[in-house]
């Protein structure tokens, strides 16, 4: 019994001493496809926005700072970058997906050629490593676009190429989301397809009385599965962070 007594004591002492396990946090910069919608957009949804929930809250915090309309030049000059980058603490990850308005050539207030598309992504990176960060760098989700023949056509070919060439230079952790979506729509084909983006009938939603037919933003049913397919990749890519899931999600395949 003392033996016992002195193992539980001794346990319970540790506890005590030992500072509380570190609480990762993972940093979500990007656009409109990964930010979190106010009600009145609804059902609009970025896949950030289910993302939260794959992960045991005691041991991940989610910062999603994605907003939409963003260029990773206005996502520097408004100063969300800089909100982002003076809070990493080491060990978190940050998450950087950007390209559908830096290639927005008729919108000058946030088009980016790409030079400097990837002189930002840079400084993302190497900023987020001076502060022992762990970046990880995304190609843009695809917009749903098909061919007549019934194939899902590449919508970012610049852009997500200059985030494949960055990666492979600077040797950053890659999530390559443009093929990755892009296989997904074609799983489901030009027409079924559409149930993942906000695509509204007039009078299916009070939000959008008029309907509204968008290829870029996803419905609830979209963004859930761009979800799972993030968490896929990022897991396959630090397969230690597996361990921090919910429950539910820790027999996800890889």
């Amino acid at each position: 019994m003392k033996k016992y007594l002195f193992i539980l004591s001794t346990v319970l002492l540790m506890a005590m001493i030992l500072p509380p396990k570190k609480k990762i946090t993972i940093w979500m910069c990007g656009d409109s496809t990964m930010s979190i919608k106010e009600t009145g957009a609804y059902p609009e949804t970025g896949w950030g926005m289910p993302y939260v929930y794959f992960w045991d809250t005691a041991a991940v915090r989610i910062v999603n700072k994605a907003k939409n309309g963003r260029s990773t030049r206005t996502f520097i000059s408004e100063g969300i970058w800089q909100s982002v980058i003076e809070n990493v603490q080491e060990g978190d990850y940050v998450f950087i997906e950007f390209g559908h308005n830096d290639e927005s050539k008729e919108k000058k207030d946030r088009y980016t050629t790409i030079d400097e598309f990837k002189t930002n992504l840079s400084r993302f990176v190497n900023e987020s490593r001076e502060k022992k960060g762990i970046p990880v760098l995304y190609t843009p989700v695809s917009r749903r676009k098909f061919d007549n023949v019934g194939q899902a056509l590449e919508t970012h070919i610049e852009y997500s190429a200059a985030v494949l060439q960055l990666a492979d230079s600077l040797k950053v952790p890659l999530v390559d989301m443009d093929t990755k979506t892009r296989t997904l729509y074609q799983h489901f084909g030009d027409s079924t397809s559409r149930l993942l983006f906000l695509q509204l009938q007039p009078g299916d939603h009070p939000n959008y009385p008029n309907g509204k037919e968008d290829n870029t933003h996803y419905s609830e049913l979209g963004a859930r599965l761009v979800a799972q397919i993030a968490l896929k990749e990022f897991i396959t890519l630090f397969p230690e962070m597996k361990e921090n899931l919910v429950k539910s999600t820790k027999n996800i395949k890889r």
